[in-house]
């Protein structure tokens, strides 16, 4: 009995050891999770500062070089092509002979419909003769006119089909894509030809609100290729839309005269430079300090290590900065990485 009590003893008090123990572990955890909370509860930001700088007054935009004319010429009439009279790269006139199809069905069509219109064409003069003579009456007349009326339509129709087999080309162009060959047999809708003109190129760009109110249809711009650096080319401004897309972006559009061995081609980069090539100085932050987009207008500035967040009147765009016009002075801390998880009031740490 004795040993019993004995042990009871020893386990409880090494019970209570452990019991002991873990409090006072659960206790330090406590302490030092507090810690770490109050460490995390600052969000880590990286910053700029507004200021005056100089920055170019010209506004840059890019897009793609798309030809002024292309078209694809596809048959007209059912065939077989007996002769195909250019090939890819060459250049075509207008109105010139791209392709021939065998067009006997047609011609054989257009002889039938001569002989219907000759035949008509004699009976009504047969039938006036009669008339005049009171053979026919006024009816019968008028019914053979009728007549020699809707042959004399069915032979244009068959005169035009006939037209048809020959392709020509609807403008002076390149050939950019042959789809035939001699002995190919075309139905209506075949697609038989590709005709670019690259004589004269358009250049569609977006200009974004700040700037679009600087531009006026008919102005000159300067534009380059990047292929091109070492030539230069106007274009002239001849589209602006009325309604900005979804990116408060206005789509403008520019004609480019070619040089005389169109090195400019469809398809290239180009850019589009707006405004006078000068320096002034402006009042700027850089674009990624604005929350969401430039249109938000809403910036956060660094405040006793706090988020404030601050509505702003943006202007110009120069690249990546943006003019302030009002709402931030200069030499003011502005928030350009961490917005996503910040409010108004929010603590903030400055990483570099």
């Amino acid at each position: 009995m004795k040993r019993l009590i004995i042990t009871v003893l020893i386990v409880a008090a090494a019970l209570a050891g452990i019991f002991y123990i873990l409090d006072r572990n659960k206790t330090k955890n406590e302490e030092q999770t507090a810690v770490v909370a109050i460490e995390n509860s600052s969000v880590a930001v990286r910053v700029d500062s507004a200021g005056i700088r100089k920055v170019n007054a010209q506004y840059v935009t890019n897009g793609v070089f798309a030809p002024k004319q292309e078209v694809i010429l596809a048959a007209e009439a059912a065939g077989k092509v007996t002769r195909v009279l250019v090939d890819e790269g060459a250049f075509v006139r207008a109105g010139q002979t791209l392709a021939i199809v065998d067009g006997d069905k047609q011609n054989v069509n257009v002889a039938n419909m001569k002989a219907t219109y000759e035949n008509a064409k004699a009976e009504v003069d047969r039938f006036e003769n009669a008339y005049s003579t009171g053979g026919v009456t006024k009816q019968q007349l008028d019914q053979v006119k009728l007549q020699l009326e809707n042959a004399s339509n069915n032979l244009k129709t068959a005169q035009i089909s006939a037209g048809d087999v020959n392709v020509s080309a609807s403008f002076a162009g390149i050939v950019n894509r042959r789809s035939i060959e001699p002995g190919s047999y075309v139905s209506p809708g075949t697609e038989m030809f590709e005709i670019v003109n690259v004589s004269t190129l358009k250049l569609m760009v977006n200009v974004d609100e700040k700037n679009i109110g600087f531009l006026s249809l008919g102005q000159t711009v300067r534009v380059e290729s990047a292929v091109l650096s070492d030539r230069e080319f106007n274009g002239v401004i001849t589209f602006i839309a009325p309604k900005a897309d979804g990116g408060l972006n206005f789509p403008v559009e520019l004609e480019i005269n070619n040089n005389s061995n169109n090195d400019l081609r469809a398809g290239m980069y180009g850019s589009a430079y707006f405004g006078s090539d000068r320096e002034i100085k402006a009042m700027v932050v850089p674009r990624s300090a604005f929350v969401g987009s430039v249109s938000s207008n809403n910036i956060f500035v660094v405040v006793d290590g706090k988020a404030i967040l601050k509505t702003v009147v943006s202007g110009r765009s120069f690249g990546d900065d943006v003019e302030i016009v009002s709402g931030v002075q200069e030499n003011e801390v502005v928030i350009t990485s961490g917005q996503i998880n910040l409010v108004d009031g929010t603590p903030v740490k400055i990483i570099k």
